[in-house]
């Protein structure tokens, strides 16, 4: 898919609203619009990267930032305490459906394993 179509490239660039909660070191945070849980956020690069199979080691500081983020972010709505999960979907059978690397951050209630 071209970048110019790609959901997430265009809510970094504010050609689709969506609602930011944080952004920090070319990275956009932003609450899912189908939650799985209490708590939802995903985190996305600015830089349009496909799937994180996609990632080199170029990626490597960016995706380090991305999870100080969810840290952070989990903090603010306190669901650090009693934990939570980081998920990152790769190809199709993985569940990925937005194909734009993405980290996913749950929260606030009790999560089951394995999942799916």
């Amino acid at each position: 898919m071209p970048k110019e179509e790609c959901l997430f490239c265009n809510i970094a660039n504010r050609r689709i609203p969506a609602e930011i909660i944080a952004e920090a070191e070319g990275l956009v945070a932003v609450n899912d619009v189908r939650p799985q849980a209490p708590v939802h956020f995903l985190i996305f690069p600015l830089e349009h990267l496909p799937t994180i199979a996609d990632a080199t080691p170029k990626h490597a500081t960016l995706l380090g930032n991305a999870i100080l983020l969810a840290n952070r972010i989990a903090r603010e709505r306190h669901i650090a305490p009693s934990g939570y999960r980081l998920v990152i979907n790769c190809g199709a059978q993985a569940g990925q459906s937005v194909w734009h690397m993405h980290l996913h951050v749950l929260g606030g209630r009790s999560l089951a394993w394995p999942p799916g």
